[in-house]
């Protein structure tokens, strides 16, 4: 690619992020995502996500750099060096899941998360929820204060926060976790195929409502609710030598 590289800057509204892309540009230059060979983003990992999302119809990788918090999915932010540690970065495939949530009023609403999707009961009630795999019901009843289903890459978030299990990246198996189970008391989850169809169905929702939410993206009042892997979308992710999001998720077990 020589001494430059078409980059687009991208950056959350903070003024770290904001001051840090015009730093970048001064020195690099910037073009529009849809011309870029690479999309640096500039923020957090909420930010990441949503330039994920946003740009998902992008051949560009994305790159990202920490102005945020945690900053899981980021890279360590320089001002040097930019044009070697891309062309030295790793490359991580991720696929997002697809959510299809059907309201009690019938409404249908889909959407895409790449960390997870989760449902969360909206009142002081605990919600009870069927739970089916591919067709078969696998749960009669959860009572719980919710349930999620995840990917590799969003295993560390809310489901590591749930006390769900750490994914290595290239595992092809999705985690169900459940969130403050009251009955059965004991269940925690399960590990499923990255083929698999989960649906949850809401007993009684009047009573008990329970929201849906893909990659903070909610829906309220559901009747039930459909996650699978979505393989015909890619996220392309680039990392550090040595700091890839495999290396995180298994680092991130040993603290």
């Amino acid at each position: 690619m020589g001494d430059r590289r078409k980059i687009a800057f991208l950056a959350g509204p903070t003024e770290d992020a904001q001051r840090a892309r015009a730093e970048l540009v001064a020195r690099y230059g910037d073009v529009r995502p849809e011309d870029a060979e690479v999309i640096v983003a500039l923020g957090g990992d909420g930010f990441m996500l949503g330039t994920l999302h946003g740009t998902q119809h992008l051949p560009a990788p994305v790159y990202g750099m920490n102005r945020g918090t945690v900053g899981f999915l980021m890279n360590e932010y320089a001002r040097s060096g930019l044009i070697d540690r891309l062309a030295a970065a790793e490359e991580t495939v991720i696929n997002p899941l697809h959510m299809l949530a059907v309201t009690v009023a019938g409404d249908r609403k889909e959407g895409l998360a790449i960390n997870e999707v989760s449902l969360l009961r909206q009142g002081p009630q605990a919600a009870r929820l069927r739970i089916s795999v591919d067709g078969k019901v696998r749960l009669d009843e959860l009572v719980c204060d919710g349930a999620l289903v995840c990917t590799p890459a969003g295993s560390t978030a809310y489901n590591y926060s749930a006390h769900g299990p750490i994914l290595p990246i290239g595992s092809d198996v999705l985690a169900l976790t459940a969130m403050s189970a009251f009955r059965p008391r004991r269940w925690r989850g399960a590990l499923l195929p990255k083929t698999a169809l989960v649906r949850f169905d809401v007993l009684n929702p009047a009573k008990r409502p329970v929201m849906a939410d893909a990659d903070s993206r909610p829906v309220r009042d559901v009747a039930w609710v459909e996650v699978r892997s979505e393989p015909s979308i890619t996220h392309r992710l680039l990392f550090d030598p040595g700091h890839s999001l495999e290396e995180r998720l298994i680092r991130e077990q040993f603290v």
